[in-house]
């Protein structure tokens, strides 16, 4: 008989908790708080690579078991309120329609995982390095994409936003990219008089990097099973619609040098630009 006052005992204890709801609630995200804080504590210390992954993995883990046992705490008050007053429940949801969006977009990026911690991403026009996310919003480190230099700004996006926009996921572009910028002149100089001399002073550039390049980028085309540009220079002159002659380069070189290789290409392009047009008026 001793079996049936343990359960007995056991129930009366169960009884005891769903009594004191509130008490129990309080209890319950004061212990979460300080075991959370302690296991970040101990992460903090011990991991040094990995360590905004594993923060960022044992926040949204104890978010959602406190939802959990939260809701099953308060399961029983949860279906009398839905029951009795419906339309207000009706109310509620349209209320915090923004909410639930962003907790089903936390479930959509942990389900499919478009990215990971550290990558770079575009969502919309916004882009920018993953710092953390959580059931309510992704937090991003902006970058600017025309320079892939970090701008200081910390962008807070709901996880509403990304059910309706598109993922890029930039991630190879944080050791390589494929950059791309224009040179626009008059018409007074003949760009293919020179180009050979760009060619070469782009293959100059790149020489120091160019096994790694031709490395990573069929590591990028295989990944990815495509085709992209590089890793060879691209050159390409064209005329704009007001008769403006335009040079478009192409490079595919490690992001921290790409701002220095289009700024000495350019002062080469000028250069050479500015002598024909002087060999051209003395020749006249």
């Amino acid at each position: 008989m001793e079996w049936l006052d343990k359960i007995f005992n056991l129930n009366s204890f169960t009884e005891l908790l769903f009594e004191y709801k509130f008490i129990v609630t309080f209890l319950l995200l004061m212990t979460s708080f300080l075991i959370k804080n302690l296991i970040i504590k101990v992460i903090k210390l011990k991991s040094k690579q990995t360590k905004r992954l594993k923060i960022n993995m044992v926040n949204n883990i104890f978010t959602i078991l406190i939802i959990i046992l939260l809701f099953n705490l308060w399961s029983e008050e949860i279906q009398k309120f839905a029951f009795s007053i419906a339309a207000f429940v009706v109310a509620i949801v349209l209320a915090t329609r923004e909410f639930i969006q962003c907790f089903i977009g936390f479930i959509y990026i942990l389900s499919s995982r478009p990215f990971r911690i550290g990558d770079w991403i575009q969502v919309g026009n916004y882009v920018g390095e993953v710092h953390s996310t959580d059931w309510a919003k992704l937090t991003l480190l902006e970058v600017n994409k025309d320079d892939y230099e970090y701008t200081g700004k910390t962008l807070y996006l709901p996880n509403s936003q990304l059910i309706t926009s598109v993922i890029k996921n930039l991630n190879f572009l944080k050791r390589y990219a494929v950059h791309h910028f224009t040179i626009v002149r008059d018409d007074s100089a003949n760009p293919f008089d020179f180009i050979e001399t760009l060619y070469e002073k782009a293959d100059l550039y790149c020489h120091d990097f160019k096994e790694v390049a031709v490395r990573y980028n069929h590591l990028i085309e295989n990944r990815l099973d495509i085709k992209i540009a590089g890793p060879k220079p691209h050159i390409q002159v064209a005329t704009s619609e007001l008769g403006d002659t335009q040079v478009f380069f192409t490079i595919f070189c490690p992001t921290e040098s790409a701002m220095e290789i289009e700024q000495k290409l350019t002062s080469d392009f000028m250069k050479l630009w500015f002598e024909n047009k002087a060999l051209k008026n003395i020749n006249k």
